[in-house]
């Protein structure tokens, strides 16, 4: 479930004159390799072998803006299980189930502005949802089991710059960083973008994000990079 304080936020931090925002919405793939480790189990999953092993997916964005202000979400939601080998005779195998949501929201300010660039400062916050269990199945050694599933919502600061090229292609530039106590965020995104008409922008580019948690009885980190590419309606 949504973190009620974040929803909260975005919604107080909105003007009352609806009218005069712009806003887009996207529906994105992300081709990623993921790396998923609790204490000192690890398991790293291609992107090809995730489409093979997905259960469930969905991933969006949605964007408005008024003159220097907007606000923006970033959602994802995947459902994997697979199964990777180990070495020596103590185990038949890794079977690992990983369920994760995150969502990360942004309110933004414009802190430079040309014809060709523009830039904005980011403040917000990421909440990251993990369901993930790490099964060594019975070799010499009988079955061992661990299991983390916890929820939190680390506070973010980032910059995000867009490029104009020419009527068709831009770019996006989006980095973050954030955390809190013993957990720790960071994000990087790169798109180049094109119009197909005012309505609809396509987007091409790479990402990376990491989220990771010391504070428990065991460490967990999580980290996704690859191709990402999507569709952008704007209203």
């Amino acid at each position: 479930m949504v973190n009620p304080l974040v929803a909260a936020a975005f919604v107080a931090s909105a003007p009352a004159h609806a009218q005069d925002w712009s806003y887009s919405a996207a529906l994105y793939l992300y081709a990623a390799e993921t790396e998923t480790s609790i204490g000192d189990r690890s398991a790293t999953l291609s992107f090809s072998d995730a489409l093979e092993n997905l259960d469930a997916t969905f991933m969006g964005t949605f964007t408005a803006e008024n003159g220097q202000w907007g606000v923006s979400l970033d959602y994802m939601m995947t459902d994997i299980g697979f199964n990777t080998a180990t070495p020596g005779p103590s185990y038949s195998g890794l079977n690992t189930s990983i369920k994760t949501r995150i969502l990360t929201g942004y309110l933004s300010y414009r802190i430079h502005e040309t014809e060709t660039v523009s830039t904005d400062l980011l403040a917000g916050a990421r909440w990251y949802d993990t369901n993930t269990t790490m099964t060594l199945q019975a070799g010499t050694l009988p079955t061992n089991s661990r299991t983390t599933s916890d929820d939190w919502t680390d506070p973010v600061i980032g910059l995000r710059s867009r490029f104009s090229l020419n009527d068709k292609w831009s770019g996006t530039v989006v980095a973050d960083v954030g955390g809190w106590e013993d957990r720790e965020t960071w994000q990087v995104l790169l798109t180049a973008d094109y119009a197909f008409s005012n309505k609809w922008v396509g987007r091409f580019g790479f990402r990376h994000i990491s989220v990771s948690n010391d504070s428990g009885t065991n460490s967990y980190s999580f980290k996704q990079s690859g191709p990402i590419a999507g569709m952008t309606y704007r209203f």
